[in-house]
């Protein structure tokens, strides 16, 4: 099975699955499969059917981490399975409101550890305020792969693989929104649109440091979410560290309205 069609069978069982605490939106996935060339030796993806209807997924990060989505316990022991044939497992992460992908993960000998994570955050759509920077969609790609690697430095997207991440459904160009300083893009958000969840997620934000604390990501943020509910979204989502050491996108997502619905919670092999 191709590259592409994996993912696309990844994207509909995420679709299917997917509410406002899901670890997964079908967003993550176009964003996280695309957003770099030339790693899929690194990436081993599958996919799992049950009367032709896929059931779950597994996406393996070498050498040892593991994402995973499945309609149920013993299909998430499935992939578990797979995951413990191809590598040494190290660590695998889920949502706080998926018990049955925790339970598998549990019954293989996986224990809970300490340390960074991630929060699920959402919003309704109603009474969003108004940005109060001019924004618009991308483009010149050129500068918005620049201000991304400014951003996230040091980072692996280029023109070729954000180019890919254009190509790659369900992306559309008047949400990909940046905001511009002296003709160069300082800030931007990227939100994808599940059309048949009407749910919006926010990912990647960034602003390139010589432009921070000017309120400019949080303008990007609201231009995107503006555009989603015109085109149908509900609600939105966003992913931002949760742990004390990374503070400010999680601090500045609230500030928007956005409030915890659920978090990561990480595990790792038992030692000793």
């Amino acid at each position: 099975m191709g590259f592409m069609m994996t993912l696309r069978d990844m994207q509909d069982l995420t679709s299917r699955l997917w509410f406002p605490g899901a670890r997964w939106h079908v967003g993550d996935l176009a964003w996280g499969l695309r957003q770099h060339t030339g790693r899929e030796h690194e990436w081993p993806t599958k996919v799992w059917r049950s009367d032709g209807e896929v059931v779950a997924w597994g996406w393996a990060e070498l050498p040892g981490h593991l994402n995973l989505q499945a309609v149920d316990e013993h299909w998430a022991g499935e992939v578990l399975d797979w995951f413990a044939g191809i590598t040494e497992p190290e660590g695998v992460v889920v949502s706080s409101a998926e018990p049955h992908l925790m339970r598998a993960v549990e019954k293989r000998g996986f224990v809970p550890r300490e340390g960074p994570f991630f929060l699920q955050l959402a919003r309704n759509l109603d009474a969003l305020p108004e940005p109060a920077t001019a924004c618009h969609p991308v483009t010149d790609v050129a500068g918005r792969v620049r201000a991304h690697r400014e951003a996230f430095y040091p980072s692996r997207v280029t023109e070729e693989s954000y180019r890919n991440v254009q190509a790659t459904r369900p992306y559309r160009r008047e949400l990909d929104v940046v905001a511009d300083v002296d003709g160069q893009t300082a800030a931007y958000c990227l939100a994808w649109l599940d059309e048949s969840r009407k749910a919006v997620l926010i990912e990647p934000v960034g602003t390139v440091p010589d432009h921070r604390g000017r309120g400019l990501a949080r303008d990007v943020c609201l231009a995107a979410l503006h555009t989603a509910k015109a085109l149908g979204a509900e609600i939105a989502t966003v992913s931002p560290r949760g742990d004390d050491a990374y503070p400010i996108p999680a601090r500045l997502y609230r500030s928007m309205g956005f409030t915890q619905v659920a978090r990561t919670v990480h595990y790792g092999v038992a030692r000793g």
